[in-house]
């Protein structure tokens, strides 16, 4: 008990201090790219979903959750100014993700299922009870990992990232989640493209090799099971798909109320699709809202992207603006299998999107000002 209201004073006292010298330093309260706009709007439209709401105390409920990620984000985005920052973010959350990984691999060694004993949960719990969200999880993880190893400089520090990286899919494998698979072949398949655009021949090659490799060491069951498309799992959420846009389309406007839609499912169960769960809940604007702030990074990733690919001194933005690229498509294609729009996910990529662009034309406008720098905070 005593953990928790220390929890909520301390994050209450970050607020006030982040508050006072965001005032001190701006003099205003938060930035305003184009993703804050978007997700204050998303924000705006929960709060219109709940008077109508059928259980009004569960969409305050969810809103009130959902505040807390939206608070989040908008300190990430005005705080992590730095490379530095922003590298040592990435490392400590790929440190939470390998213990996850490890107690998940564990797990399956040890035969410890749980979900009537076919698969593993989350050693944590919580948001990663459930395998499929952390698979999800994982899978947005991945492509960080390869490009602090890519944009490393020390031998050491490459094989560390790498490892990481490798231990990130076996994490992903353990779950047997079919999203999670097909998540993180799109968002690989992405990396690829992008990191050998100069001998893109070289894709299939790897591709297939990748492939064989996967299919020698990948566990028999889990093979099994992404060859499975009709089991009562899959219809289950066909079905709450199907009844999702059917709710979607009887209640357009303002939705039937955050976290409400498992009131109206057949099954008791939610959407199991971030997209449907967005508009069904808080109607079509939501919607629009939630995919623009999606796809509102891709702009200046691509712009980092091209304009550091031929510089070595930037190289390090290169791979970690590629990354963050396939991060985003990874959530984008997992989270249709999983209701999941209202969790810290997408908002953390996003926010990790912004932070790097800030930080890029911030060295951009240095560099134009002052002689080149030999530190590269984001090399190791």
């Amino acid at each position: 008990m005593w953990l928790s209201k220390s929890a909520f004073w301390i994050a209450l006292l970050t607020l006030i201090i982040f508050l006072l010298t965001q005032l001190g330093l701006e003099n205003r309260f938060t930035a305003r790219p184009r993703e804050v706009n978007l997700i204050l709007l998303l924000l705006a439209t929960g709060i219109l979903s709940i008077p109508l709401a059928l259980e009004p105390g569960k969409a305050v409920d969810s809103f009130v959750e959902f505040l807390k990620v939206v608070l989040i984000f908008i300190v990430m985005v005005n705080v992590v100014r730095t490379e530095a920052r922003l590298k040592t973010l990435w490392i400590l959350i790929l440190i939470a993700s390998c213990i996850l990984c490890v107690n998940a691999v564990n797990d399956y060694r040890l035969g410890l299922l749980a979900l009537k004993g076919t698969r593993i949960k989350g050693a944590i719990g919580g948001l990663f009870d459930n395998p499929n969200d952390l698979a999800l999880h994982l899978v947005t993880m991945f492509p960080i990992a390869l490009a602090l190893a890519f944009g490393s400089r020390y031998v050491v520090s490459k094989i560390v990232y790498f490892g990481v990286a490798m231990l990130i899919v076996a994490g992903i494998v353990v779950t047997f989640s079919r999203g999670g698979f097909l998540a993180l072949s799109i968002a690989s398949a992405l990396l690829l493209w992008k990191l050998v655009r100069s001998s893109r021949w070289l894709l299939m090659p790897v591709a297939a090799a990748l492939v064989v490799v996967f299919i020698l060491f990948a566990p028999g069951g889990y093979k099994t099971r992404l060859s499975t498309r009709d089991d009562d799992s899959a219809m289950a959420r066909f079905d709450d798909f199907k009844r999702s846009l059917f709710v979607f389309s009887r209640h357009p406007v303002f939705g039937v109320g955050m976290d409400n839609y498992v009131l109206f499912s057949n099954s008791n169960k939610a959407t199991h699709n971030a997209y449907t769960q967005v508009a069904a809940e808080m109607g079509a604007a939501a919607a629009v809202f939630y995919i623009l702030f999606m796809l509102a990074p891709f702009k200046g990733l691509r712009r980092i992207e091209q304009q550091s690919f031929e510089d070595n001194s930037q190289r390090r933005f290169f791979y970690a603006a590629t990354a963050l690229q396939a991060s985003l498509v990874g959530y984008m294609v997992a989270s249709f299998f999983a209701s999941v729009a209202y969790l810290w996910y997408i908002y953390y990529i996003v926010a990790y999107a912004v932070c790097l662009r800030r930080i890029y034309d911030s060295a951009m406008e240095k560099n134009m000002a002052t002689p080149p720098n030999n530190t590269l905070p984001l090399q190791s």
